[in-house]
């Protein structure tokens, strides 16, 4: 009986593990993607005050302000996203911790689930 109850405690704990893991995953190619967009920003900005107000640019033959106005506020918008996957990020690595813990605990209490999750065949 304690033997079904650690398998089942132990299917769980995986299971939120590579659910976990998974999120993780995830908001880190969020945050890359971010500051991808945020580099990106911040190039055409640079690039862009170097010309003169009355210059037409490419996008749309905007004018230069109306330009340099939407790169800044990507560069903004970015910055904030970046800080909010930043925590995301954070929690999901404690929640993983958390679980790794829990495996741990519960592998040193029954060290016979150990040897037959050991014994397993990985497909």
């Amino acid at each position: 009986m304690a033997d079904e109850a650690n398998k089942a405690a132990f299917v769980e704990i995986q299971s939120r593990m590579i659910d976990t893991t998974a999120k993780l995953k995830q908001v880190q190619n969020q945050i890359r993607n971010k500051e991808s967009e945020k580099k990106r920003a911040y190039l055409t900005l640079e690039e862009l005050r170097q010309l003169s107000e009355e210059t037409n640019t490419y996008k749309s033959i905007e004018p230069k302000p109306l330009l340099m106005n939407e790169q800044e506020k990507k560069l903004i918008d970015s910055e904030s996203a970046i800080a909010s996957l930043q925590t995301s990020k954070e929690y999901l690595e404690k929640q993983l911790a958390e679980v790794e813990t829990s495996l741990r605990e519960l592998l040193q209490q029954d060290p016979g689930l150990a040897r037959l999750i050991m014994s397993m065949a990985v497909v």
